[in-house]
Parts: C-alpha cells; sequence; structure tokens
C-alpha cells in the first residue's frame, strides 16, 4: 500500500508540474483530472483556438497492478524519464501506448 500512495503522489505532482505550463496559443484551459480511487489520471486542454473548440487529452497515466502505465503522451517531455528521476523504477513503468511486442525493446515493463 506504501508503493501505491507514493506512485499516486509522484503522478499528481508530475501533472501539477506539467499543468503549470499553459498553450502559448488560443483561450486553452490546463485540466488536471485525478482520480484516485481508480487510479487514472489525466491532463486535458480545453477551449478556443480562434473559431476550433479544443478539448484533448495530453497526458494520461494509470496505476495498475502496482505499475504506472503511461497510456498516452502527447507532450515533448520523456514521461517515463520523469518518473524514474522522481524514484519510480523502470520495472514499474509501462508504456502502454506502446505494442506488447515492442514494450520488451524499451528499459521499461512490458505489462
Amino acid at each position: 500500500m506504501e508503493k501505491l500512495e507514493a506512485y499516486r503522489h509522484c503522478i499528481q505532482e508530475l501533472l501539477l508540474d506539467y499543468s503549470q505550463h499553459k498553450p502559448a496559443h488560443g483561450e486553452i484551459e490546463v485540466e488536471t483530472i485525478f482520480d484516485v480511487e481508480r487510479n487514472h489520471y489525466q491532463i486535458v486542454y480545453l477551449g478556443w483556438e480562434r473559431q476550433t473548440w479544443i478539448h484533448s487529452c495530453i497526458i494520461h497515466l494509470d496505476i495498475k497492478d502496482e505499475k504506472i502505465w503511461i497510456q498516452w503522451n502527447a507532450t515533448e517531455i520523456d514521461l517515463a524519464a520523469e518518473l524514474v528521476a522522481r524514484g519510480v523504477e523502470n520495472q514499474d513503468i509501462v508504456i502502454g501506448f506502446h505494442s506488447p511486442f515492442m514494450r520488451k525493446f524499451t528499459p521499461y515493463a512490458v505489462g
């Protein structure tokens, strides 16, 4: 249970840090979404860019079976490296948006 709490805290800090950076264009809000009960964490962009409505998930992380799953990363940040720098071990990170076949070629967990 300590590991789960530590990972929740780590993810929340990482996303709160990232959410401080607003897009330079448009009237875009940066929303952090934390479902701590079910271990789902997201950053969503929401607003208008000229005449276009923006609603986009930029980062999506989950915790499953004591591993942090990077489900989506539409940023230039290496989220896995950021997690490792914050104390998460490589074998506890899964790059979920890579196929299981491709995951075995990364320094992180397969699943």
